[in-house]
């Protein structure tokens, strides 16, 4: 059921879930889990556990406050590859003061990314309908015990979980 929600939210702009992609690369190809900084990888894996969408972010890079939103068609971003990106209106996306940090079609941004410098993190999901809030705490969970592993010292601030209704 988790795929098919992300699906059919990914269907009204013609994309494919890229989640899915990646399991099925990892799963069915046996590629490896891309080593990008320890804080990704270990949303990846939660990531592809549970098959929940995460944005992670450098946290002492965000422009508090952090809101969630849903994209018009005149907004751009710049991507975590460094190009700028036109939004898909109707997208759900979070900004922070300085701009758009993240979309659910197109992922995180560039000047928030996570990187081997990072010591203090921002992670996001993206829930679209049927999904439901307790997957979504769950996942953040896992995603704390995995960042435990590679910092057993690290500790939440705060772990909230924002519905529509």
């Amino acid at each position: 059921p988790t795929i098919q929600a992300y699906n059919a939210y990914y269907r009204r702009f013609k994309k494919s879930y890229h989640v899915q992609l990646q399991l099925e690369s990892i799963v069915l190809k046996g590629k490896s889990i891309p080593r990008v900084a320890a804080l990704v990888e270990t949303m990846f894996m939660a990531e592809l556990k549970n098959q929940l969408l995460t944005a992670g972010h450098d946290f002492e890079a965000l422009q508090m406050p952090v809101g969630i939103d849903v994209a018009k068609d005149d907004q751009r971003f710049t991507r975590i590859n460094g190009q700028e990106q036109q939004l898909k209106a109707g997208d759900m996306v979070i900004a922070d003061t300085e701009g758009i940090i993240s979309s659910v079609v197109y992922g995180p941004d560039h000047r928030t990314r996570i990187t081997t410098d990072t010591r203090q993190v921002f992670f996001t999901v993206y829930a679209p309908p049927g999904i439901g809030e307790g997957a979504v705490y769950a996942h953040l969970k896992d995603i704390q015990a995995n960042v435990q592993i590679i910092a057993p010292n690290a500790r939440v601030q705060g772990m909230t979980v924002y519905g529509t209704g």
